[in-house]
């Protein structure tokens, strides 16, 4: 039991390592706004926005993601928010920068800016995303590959 004990302890401090390396690191990518991106207003519809997020994620998570997939591990988004602020317009200058929010041991949160690079703040935005087996059909902890991006 003792054994099990200091386990547990270890395996605690390792998560807080990685908990505390994740929050230093940010990633960043730039958007192109096409004009299919537009609404009716003349400026990106709200929806895209996500794809926006998606876009700069699976960028910098594709390889891992790549690993994942032929291993059945998937990671799912359960929650996606995002507060708009100024809208943005066919020329506009988009930058999606991320990082990590709120670690657990089956899922993590990201918290986003879509910014201008100059000041201008578009939008702030958070999603969670779950660690699921898909031939197990349950959440699962977050993988070593996942964890290992970030530190």
């Amino acid at each position: 039991m003792l054994i099990f004990s200091h386990k547990k302890i270890i395996d605690k401090i390792i998560f807080s390592f990685y908990l505390f390396s994740m929050k230093e690191m940010s990633f960043s990518g730039e958007i192109e706004v096409r004009y299919s991106d537009l609404d009716a207003y003349g400026h990106v519809n709200h929806a895209t926005y996500f794809t926006y997020l998606e876009t700069v994620r699976t960028k910098v998570f594709l390889d891992e993601f790549n690993e994942l997939i032929t291993q059945g591990i998937y990671l799912i988004i359960v929650s996606a928010s995002c507060d708009f602020k100024h809208p943005i317009h066919l020329g506009d200058k988009v930058i999606v920068s991320f990082n990590l929010k709120e670690l657990k041991r089956t899922s993590f949160t990201l918290t986003y800016s879509i910014h201008n690079g100059s000041g201008l703040e578009y939008a702030t935005a958070q999603t969670t995303l779950v660690s699921y087996d898909n031939n197990r059909k349950k959440a699962v902890p977050l993988p070593d590959l996942i964890l290992s991006k970030f530190s």
